[in-house]
């Protein structure tokens, strides 16, 4: 694996790699309020099944701008967070996509990403649901933490088996 140099600096983009960025987050977007699945994206037990896209980051650093765009327009649909959500959910996909791609891309290491997600979340996701709905701090963590690492955690399998297809590994990078 070959992650691209620079963070989240989009430099040299070419028409495909911007429909690339758009396409993932507008993707992001559709699967975070589908009907039927949205009911589990937003609150404080949390599948955002959408979140299985955070692990493309750790492929190429440029698809962290697709997730934090993709985050905070999804999170323009939080009935009860608001502004809240928009600000302080799409800070925790960011804060989650720099440390993703601060991870050596070696297959190995794809299982970290779970967790990074899992804690970012749940700590910034959770203290937002404290002081927001004035819900307990730590369970928030836990319950969010756990939809997070539950999610990104199946994604990482699935990415995992699809890295094996040439096809596929090209596509992502």
């Amino acid at each position: 694996m070959n992650k691209n140099s620079g963070g989240f600096i989009l430099s040299n983009l070419k028409t495909r790699d911007i429909t690339q960025l758009a396409l993932i987050a507008a993707l992001y977007v559709a699967i975070t309020i589908a009907p039927g699945i949205s009911a589990f994206s937003y609150g404080a037990v949390q599948f955002r099944v959408s979140e299985i896209l955070m692990l493309l980051p750790f492929f190429n650093h440029k698809y962290s701008w697709s997730l934090i765009i993709g985050c905070l327009i999804s999170n323009i649909f939080s009935a009860q967070l608001g502004m809240y959500d928009i600000v302080l959910g799409t800070l925790a996909t960011a804060v989650a996509c720099l440390i993703i791609t601060r991870i050596p891309a070696k297959n190995s290491l794809l299982w970290t990403v779970p967790v990074v997600c899992a804690v970012v979340n749940g700590i910034i996701v959770g203290a937002e649901l404290h002081f927001v709905l004035k819900l307990p701090f730590w369970l928030n963590l836990v319950t969010v933490g756990f939809g997070e690492l539950v999610v990104v955690a199946i994604g990482a399998v699935i990415f995992y088996f699809l890295m094996k297809n040439q096809n596929f590994s090209k596509l992502i990078r």
